[in-house]
């Protein structure tokens, strides 16, 4: 009864401390957040909003462990307590860890905004921020996670007889995880050297699409029409692709028409700038239309346009392809490709009579 009558006290002692943290926790964040809606700084309201649940662990532990040492409790209970509240310290402080990079990737976003048209800069460190942070995560809770096994004697027991023979585990954990590590190292190689950005267009399986997402693992690349290719981050360090908006987002449009050879070109030529110069979709720099092959039955003419994105320079190549053709079929429907047949004296005759 005794035993009972000092666990329940201790339990008292332990939950009135905890609920007491938890209260000012909450009083506390609520004057943060109202503090914060005041301000137009970015840094504090992520402050506020990312260190909300981290604390809200690590508050209780802290409560806990200052009224520990004066609860009526026997030594192995307060041991046992004294334990788990340092696995929770570990991960409040693995958890807060994350919650920093969280900050700085707010910070970083809300001053490299990537819905602007001149978003290369903004991107590449988006990208940048974006794997590092997942990296740190891996890290990190592979660090906690360790921290908190490494607490518990007989594991540490286990450890030492698994050092004995590090050559072959290390081996076998190498070979067991290489396609993880493969994906890891190339995430590190991607953040630095960047061959991909997120929002980048390319070419990749024969597929065009964007970067959408970039993880630890793998890369989601979002499909024109909407499906999605998901490759490992190792296929765009070991195979080649195309990237479009590698140096820049502006992209050159190219539209191809096969018309006959009484093709008016300088009217043409005219009426492309006319076009360009009607829609918002130009970026105004690039504005050509050149012969660019003449065939057996047709010329091909090849009109060129800037456009300051991927997806603007589809619409306009379409745009431009439509405007042109109705111009040709309204002012010059002479110029549409047609098969000639030349007929001689007497079939010109016999046609005369027919009809």
């Amino acid at each position: 009864m005794n035993t009972l009558h000092a666990f329940l006290w201790s339990a008292g002692w332990v939950c009135a401390a905890a609920a007491i943290a938890l209260v000012v926790h909450h009083l506390l964040f609520g004057l943060l957040e109202r503090v914060t809606r005041r301000t137009t700084v970015t840094w504090d309201n992520s402050v506020v909003r990312h260190a909300r649940r981290p604390a809200a662990l690590a508050m209780p532990l802290f409560a806990v462990l200052f009224v520990l040492p004066d609860a009526p409790m026997d030594a192995g209970l307060r041991a046992t307590f004294q334990h788990l509240i340092a696995l929770g310290l570990v991960a409040s402080v693995a958890w807060g860890v994350i919650a920093l990079v969280d900050v700085v990737e707010d910070v970083v976003r809300s001053k490299y905004r990537t819905d602007v048209p001149d978003n290369l800069e903004a991107r590449r460190i988006t990208t940048q921020i974006q794997v590092l942070r997942r990296i740190v995560v891996v890290v990190v809770s592979i660090v906690a996670i360790a921290i908190g096994l490494m607490t518990f004697s007989e594991i540490r027991h286990i450890g030492a007889s698994l050092l004995a023979s590090a050559g072959l585990a290390g081996l076998v954990v190498g070979m067991a995880m290489r396609p993880t590590l493969s994906n890891l190292l190339a995430g590190m190689q991607i953040a630095l050297t960047q061959p991909i950005r997120l929002q980048d267009a390319v070419i990749v399986e024969g597929e065009w699409g964007w970067i959408e997402e970039i993880t630890t693992t793998y890369v989601v690349v979002k499909i024109w029409d909407l499906r999605r290719l998901v490759l490992p981050l190792t296929y765009f360090v070991d195979k080649p692709f195309q990237n479009w908006t590698r140096t820049t987002a502006t992209l050159l449009g190219s539209v191809y028409l096969y018309v006959d050879y009484r093709v008016p070109v300088e009217e043409v030529r005219a009426e492309l700038r006319r076009i360009l110069e009607g829609t918002d979709l130009w970026s105004g720099e690039v504005c050509v239309l050149q012969v660019s092959d003449a065939r057996e039955h047709t010329v091909e003419l090849r009109a060129l346009a800037d456009a300051r994105d991927s997806g603007t320079a589809w619409d306009l190549r379409c745009l431009i392809r439509e405007k042109l053709i109705a111009y040709l079929q309204q002012r010059h429907p002479s110029a549409l490709p047609c098969a000639r047949v030349e007929l001689g004296p007497d079939a010109a005759a016999l046609w005369q009579r027919h009809a």
